[in-house]
Protein backbone atom coordinates (compact mmCIF):
# COMPACT_ATOMS: atom_id res chain seq x y z
CA UNK A 1 0.00 0.00 0.00
CA UNK A 2 1.23 3.50 -0.86
CA UNK A 3 1.20 5.92 2.09
CA UNK A 4 0.94 9.60 1.23
CA UNK A 5 0.50 12.93 2.96
CA UNK A 6 -2.57 15.16 2.52
CA UNK A 7 -1.89 18.89 2.18
CA UNK A 8 -4.88 20.76 3.65
CA UNK A 9 -5.14 24.03 1.79
CA UNK A 10 -8.08 25.00 4.02
CA UNK A 11 -5.76 25.28 7.01
CA UNK A 12 -2.25 26.20 5.84
CA UNK A 13 -0.85 29.03 3.75
CA UNK A 14 1.31 28.63 0.64
CA UNK A 15 4.72 28.62 2.34
CA UNK A 16 3.50 26.20 5.00
CA UNK A 17 2.19 23.81 2.38
CA UNK A 18 5.48 23.88 0.49
CA UNK A 19 7.43 23.20 3.67
CA UNK A 20 5.04 20.36 4.51
CA UNK A 21 5.65 18.84 1.08
CA UNK A 22 9.41 18.95 1.66
CA UNK A 23 8.97 17.45 5.11
CA UNK A 24 6.69 14.70 3.83
CA UNK A 25 9.24 13.66 1.24
CA UNK A 26 12.06 13.63 3.83
CA UNK A 27 9.93 11.56 6.20
CA UNK A 28 9.34 8.86 3.58
CA UNK A 29 5.81 9.56 2.40
CA UNK A 30 5.37 8.38 -1.18
CA UNK A 31 2.83 10.84 -2.64
CA UNK A 32 0.75 13.94 -1.93
CA UNK A 33 -2.90 14.83 -1.91
CA UNK A 34 -3.90 18.50 -2.00
CA UNK A 35 -7.38 19.91 -1.46
CA UNK A 36 -8.97 22.48 -3.79
CA UNK A 37 -11.05 25.07 -1.92
CA UNK A 38 -12.22 28.64 -2.45
CA UNK A 39 -13.19 28.90 1.24
CA UNK A 40 -12.08 27.02 4.33
CA UNK A 41 -14.85 24.99 5.97
CA UNK A 42 -14.75 27.23 9.07
CA UNK A 43 -12.86 30.43 9.84
CA UNK A 44 -10.69 28.65 12.44
CA UNK A 45 -8.96 26.90 9.52
CA UNK A 46 -8.37 30.26 7.93
CA UNK A 47 -6.74 29.60 4.52
CA UNK A 48 -7.55 28.76 0.89
CA UNK A 49 -4.56 29.27 -1.45
CA UNK A 50 -5.28 28.70 -5.13
CA UNK A 51 -4.56 25.06 -5.76
CA UNK A 52 -3.15 25.47 -9.29
CA UNK A 53 -0.52 27.93 -8.08
CA UNK A 54 0.35 25.47 -5.31
CA UNK A 55 0.64 22.49 -7.69
CA UNK A 56 3.05 24.42 -9.88
CA UNK A 57 5.12 25.40 -6.84
CA UNK A 58 5.11 21.82 -5.51
CA UNK A 59 6.79 20.66 -8.71
CA UNK A 60 9.79 22.81 -7.77
CA UNK A 61 10.24 21.64 -4.18
CA UNK A 62 9.71 17.85 -4.27
CA UNK A 63 9.39 14.89 -6.61
CA UNK A 64 6.37 13.24 -5.05
CA UNK A 65 3.30 12.41 -7.19
CA UNK A 66 0.42 14.84 -6.61
CA UNK A 67 -3.34 14.23 -6.75
CA UNK A 68 -6.03 16.89 -6.35
CA UNK A 69 -8.41 15.67 -3.66
CA UNK A 70 -10.59 16.80 -5.18
CA UNK A 71 -11.27 19.43 -7.83
CA UNK A 72 -14.82 20.24 -8.93
CA UNK A 73 -14.56 20.83 -12.71
CA UNK A 74 -18.14 21.96 -13.26
CA UNK A 75 -19.12 25.38 -11.88
CA UNK A 76 -16.44 27.65 -10.44
CA UNK A 77 -13.96 26.98 -13.28
CA UNK A 78 -14.98 25.84 -16.75
CA UNK A 79 -13.63 22.38 -17.64
CA UNK A 80 -11.80 23.79 -20.69
CA UNK A 81 -9.74 26.00 -18.36
CA UNK A 82 -9.15 23.12 -15.93
CA UNK A 83 -7.99 20.99 -18.86
CA UNK A 84 -5.24 23.53 -19.51
CA UNK A 85 -4.35 23.78 -15.80
CA UNK A 86 -4.14 20.00 -15.39
CA UNK A 87 -2.12 19.56 -18.57
CA UNK A 88 0.45 22.12 -17.44
CA UNK A 89 0.56 20.50 -13.98
CA UNK A 90 1.23 17.11 -15.55
CA UNK A 91 4.08 18.58 -17.60
CA UNK A 92 5.62 20.28 -14.56
CA UNK A 93 5.41 17.08 -12.50
CA UNK A 94 6.86 14.88 -15.23
CA UNK A 95 3.71 12.80 -15.51
CA UNK A 96 3.37 12.36 -11.73
CA UNK A 97 0.08 14.24 -11.55
CA UNK A 98 -3.42 12.83 -11.10
CA UNK A 99 -6.55 14.95 -11.49
CA UNK A 100 -8.97 13.91 -8.77
CA UNK A 101 -12.47 15.25 -9.45
CA UNK A 102 -15.82 15.31 -7.71
CA UNK A 103 -19.24 16.89 -7.87
CA UNK A 104 -18.26 19.65 -5.43
CA UNK A 105 -19.73 21.63 -2.58
CA UNK A 106 -21.74 24.84 -2.58
CA UNK A 107 -19.15 26.20 -0.13
CA UNK A 108 -16.69 26.63 -3.00
CA UNK A 109 -18.81 26.66 -6.14
CA UNK A 110 -21.68 29.08 -5.44
CA UNK A 111 -19.56 32.23 -5.56
CA UNK A 112 -20.91 33.59 -8.87
CA UNK A 113 -24.48 33.56 -7.58
CA UNK A 114 -25.95 30.80 -9.71
CA UNK A 115 -28.27 28.14 -8.34
CA UNK A 116 -26.52 25.12 -6.81
CA UNK A 117 -27.69 22.11 -8.86
CA UNK A 118 -29.26 19.01 -7.35
CA UNK A 119 -27.09 15.95 -6.88
CA UNK A 120 -28.20 14.15 -10.05
CA UNK A 121 -27.53 17.24 -12.15
CA UNK A 122 -24.11 17.70 -10.55
CA UNK A 123 -23.17 14.15 -11.52
CA UNK A 124 -24.42 14.75 -15.04
CA UNK A 125 -22.30 17.90 -15.25
CA UNK A 126 -19.29 16.04 -13.88
CA UNK A 127 -19.54 13.36 -16.54
CA UNK A 128 -19.72 15.91 -19.35
CA UNK A 129 -16.85 17.93 -17.83
CA UNK A 130 -14.59 14.86 -17.81
CA UNK A 131 -15.52 14.26 -21.45
CA UNK A 132 -14.42 17.84 -22.27
CA UNK A 133 -11.16 17.44 -20.36
CA UNK A 134 -10.19 14.26 -22.17
CA UNK A 135 -11.14 15.60 -25.58
CA UNK A 136 -8.92 18.65 -25.10
CA UNK A 137 -6.00 16.54 -23.88
CA UNK A 138 -5.97 14.69 -27.20
CA UNK A 139 -4.72 17.80 -29.01
CA UNK A 140 -6.22 19.50 -32.00
CA UNK A 141 -9.01 22.05 -32.00
CA UNK A 142 -12.12 21.09 -30.05
CA UNK A 143 -15.69 22.18 -30.63
CA UNK A 144 -18.10 20.83 -28.03
CA UNK A 145 -21.76 21.72 -27.64
CA UNK A 146 -23.22 19.68 -24.84
CA UNK A 147 -26.07 20.04 -22.39
CA UNK A 148 -23.98 21.97 -19.87
CA UNK A 149 -20.81 23.17 -21.64
CA UNK A 150 -19.78 24.79 -24.88
CA UNK A 151 -16.21 24.82 -26.17
CA UNK A 152 -15.41 26.63 -29.39
CA UNK A 153 -12.16 26.28 -31.36
CA UNK A 154 -10.09 25.48 -28.27
CA UNK A 155 -6.73 23.75 -28.37
CA UNK A 156 -4.26 23.00 -25.58
CA UNK A 157 -0.72 23.30 -26.90
CA UNK A 158 1.24 22.49 -23.72
CA UNK A 159 0.39 18.87 -22.98
CA UNK A 160 2.14 15.91 -21.34
CA UNK A 161 3.09 12.90 -23.42
CA UNK A 162 0.31 10.97 -21.69
CA UNK A 163 -2.91 12.65 -20.51
CA UNK A 164 -3.21 12.79 -16.71
CA UNK A 165 -5.36 10.08 -15.13
CA UNK A 166 -8.75 11.22 -13.83
CA UNK A 167 -9.78 9.71 -10.50
CA UNK A 168 -13.41 10.28 -9.47
CA UNK A 169 -14.69 10.80 -5.94
CA UNK A 170 -17.89 9.15 -4.81
CA UNK A 171 -19.75 8.48 -1.54
CA UNK A 172 -23.25 7.57 -2.71
CA UNK A 173 -24.13 4.68 -4.99
CA UNK A 174 -24.74 6.81 -8.07
CA UNK A 175 -21.45 8.67 -7.64
CA UNK A 176 -19.52 5.42 -7.15
CA UNK A 177 -21.13 3.95 -10.26
CA UNK A 178 -20.12 7.06 -12.23
CA UNK A 179 -16.57 6.75 -10.90
CA UNK A 180 -16.49 3.11 -12.01
CA UNK A 181 -17.77 4.03 -15.48
CA UNK A 182 -15.62 7.07 -16.32
CA UNK A 183 -12.78 7.16 -13.79
CA UNK A 184 -9.21 5.95 -14.10
CA UNK A 185 -9.39 5.46 -10.34
CA UNK A 186 -11.58 6.05 -7.28
CA UNK A 187 -11.25 8.58 -4.42
CA UNK A 188 -12.89 8.44 -0.98
CA UNK A 189 -12.38 9.47 2.63
CA UNK A 190 -14.21 6.54 4.20
CA UNK A 191 -12.84 3.05 4.98
CA UNK A 192 -15.96 1.56 3.41
CA UNK A 193 -15.32 -1.76 1.72
CA UNK A 194 -18.85 -1.86 0.28
CA UNK A 195 -18.12 1.25 -1.83
CA UNK A 196 -14.79 -0.12 -3.01
CA UNK A 197 -16.42 -3.40 -4.03
CA UNK A 198 -19.18 -1.52 -5.82
CA UNK A 199 -16.58 0.49 -7.73
CA UNK A 200 -14.63 -2.60 -8.72
CA UNK A 201 -17.68 -4.70 -9.63
CA UNK A 202 -19.34 -2.00 -11.73
CA UNK A 203 -16.50 -1.32 -14.10
CA UNK A 204 -13.62 -0.14 -11.92
CA UNK A 205 -11.89 -3.50 -11.92
CA UNK A 206 -8.35 -3.25 -10.59
CA UNK A 207 -8.03 0.52 -11.08
CA UNK A 208 -6.37 2.37 -8.16
CA UNK A 209 -8.47 3.32 -5.14
CA UNK A 210 -7.26 6.23 -3.01
CA UNK A 211 -8.51 7.36 0.39
CA UNK A 212 -7.54 9.80 3.11
CA UNK A 213 -8.02 10.40 6.81
CA UNK A 214 -7.20 13.17 9.28
CA UNK A 215 -4.97 13.23 12.31
CA UNK A 216 -4.31 15.69 15.11
CA UNK A 217 -0.82 14.98 16.43
CA UNK A 218 -0.32 16.09 20.03
CA UNK A 219 1.32 14.99 23.28
CA UNK A 220 -1.93 13.35 24.39
CA UNK A 221 -5.13 12.08 22.83
CA UNK A 222 -7.11 14.70 24.78
CA UNK A 223 -5.00 17.53 23.36
CA UNK A 224 -5.42 16.10 19.87
CA UNK A 225 -9.19 15.99 20.33
CA UNK A 226 -9.15 19.64 21.43
CA UNK A 227 -7.16 20.70 18.35
CA UNK A 228 -9.35 18.68 15.99
CA UNK A 229 -12.55 20.10 17.46
CA UNK A 230 -11.21 23.65 17.31
CA UNK A 231 -10.09 23.41 13.67
CA UNK A 232 -12.45 20.87 12.05
CA UNK A 233 -15.87 20.76 13.77
CA UNK A 234 -17.37 20.47 10.28
CA UNK A 235 -16.10 16.88 10.15
CA UNK A 236 -19.06 15.88 12.31
CA UNK A 237 -21.69 17.63 10.18
CA UNK A 238 -23.97 14.84 8.91
CA UNK A 239 -25.57 13.87 5.62
CA UNK A 240 -25.66 16.16 2.59
CA UNK A 241 -25.09 19.36 4.56
CA UNK A 242 -21.44 19.41 3.51
CA UNK A 243 -22.55 19.65 -0.12
CA UNK A 244 -25.21 22.33 0.27
CA UNK A 245 -24.16 24.79 3.01
CA UNK A 246 -22.75 27.88 1.26
CA UNK A 247 -20.33 29.55 3.69
CA UNK A 248 -17.96 28.95 6.61
CA UNK A 249 -20.36 30.67 9.00
CA UNK A 250 -23.05 28.13 8.15
CA UNK A 251 -20.63 25.30 8.90
CA UNK A 252 -19.79 27.02 12.18
CA UNK A 253 -23.49 27.09 13.04
CA UNK A 254 -23.94 23.45 12.13
CA UNK A 255 -20.74 22.62 14.00
CA UNK A 256 -22.35 23.75 17.24
CA UNK A 257 -24.27 20.45 17.14
CA UNK A 258 -21.02 18.48 16.97
CA UNK A 259 -19.55 17.22 20.24
CA UNK A 260 -15.78 17.12 20.88
CA UNK A 261 -15.98 13.37 21.52
CA UNK A 262 -17.01 12.87 17.89
CA UNK A 263 -13.47 13.86 16.89
CA UNK A 264 -12.15 10.62 18.38
CA UNK A 265 -14.11 8.73 15.73
CA UNK A 266 -13.16 10.95 12.79
CA UNK A 267 -9.50 11.72 13.62
CA UNK A 268 -6.46 9.85 14.88
CA UNK A 269 -5.68 12.04 17.88
CA UNK A 270 -2.50 12.06 19.96
CA UNK A 271 0.86 10.42 19.28
CA UNK A 272 0.19 6.69 19.10
CA UNK A 273 1.79 4.84 16.18
CA UNK A 274 -0.54 1.93 16.89
CA UNK A 275 -3.59 4.16 16.39
CA UNK A 276 -2.30 5.24 12.97
CA UNK A 277 -1.50 1.68 11.99
CA UNK A 278 -4.98 0.57 13.03
CA UNK A 279 -6.57 3.31 10.92
CA UNK A 280 -4.42 2.45 7.90
CA UNK A 281 -5.34 -1.20 8.37
CA UNK A 282 -9.04 -0.31 8.19
CA UNK A 283 -8.49 1.24 4.77
CA UNK A 284 -6.33 -1.67 3.64
CA UNK A 285 -9.03 -4.16 4.64
CA UNK A 286 -11.61 -2.05 2.79
CA UNK A 287 -9.57 -2.57 -0.38
CA UNK A 288 -7.80 0.76 -0.88
CA UNK A 289 -4.42 0.85 -2.63
CA UNK A 290 -3.30 4.27 -1.38
CA UNK A 291 -3.95 6.08 1.91
CA UNK A 292 -3.16 9.74 2.65
CA UNK A 293 -2.97 11.23 6.14
CA UNK A 294 -3.54 14.92 6.90
CA UNK A 295 -2.43 16.59 10.11
CA UNK A 296 -4.32 19.45 11.71
CA UNK A 297 -2.81 21.97 14.06
CA UNK A 298 0.78 23.10 14.70
CA UNK A 299 2.46 19.72 15.28
CA UNK A 300 3.11 18.63 11.70
CA UNK A 301 6.75 17.76 12.33
CA UNK A 302 5.71 15.53 15.20
CA UNK A 303 3.54 13.52 12.83
CA UNK A 304 6.37 13.28 10.29
CA UNK A 305 8.76 12.03 12.97
CA UNK A 306 6.22 9.45 14.14
CA UNK A 307 5.75 8.10 10.62
CA UNK A 308 9.46 8.10 9.81
CA UNK A 309 10.42 6.43 13.09
CA UNK A 310 7.58 3.98 13.71
CA UNK A 311 4.68 3.88 11.28
CA UNK A 312 6.33 3.54 7.86
CA UNK A 313 9.02 1.02 8.95
CA UNK A 314 6.36 -1.22 10.50
CA UNK A 315 4.24 -1.06 7.36
CA UNK A 316 7.19 -1.98 5.16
Amino acid sequence: MRIGYFLSSEEYGPEQLLEQARGAERAGFEALWISDHYHPWVDAQGQSPFVWSMIGALSQVCRLPVTTAVTCPTVRIHPAVLAQAAATSAVLHGGRFVLGVGSGEALNEHIFGGAWPQADVRLEMLEEAVEVLRELWQGGFVNHRGKHYTVEQARIYTRPDTPPPVYVSGFGRKAVDLAARIGDGYVSTRPDGHLVRRFRENGGGDKPCQAGFKAAYADSEEEGVRIAYERWPNTGVPGELSQVLPSPRHFEQAGQLVRPEMMREAFVCGNSADAHLEMIDRYAKAGFDEVYVANTGPNVQGLYDLYQREVLPRLR
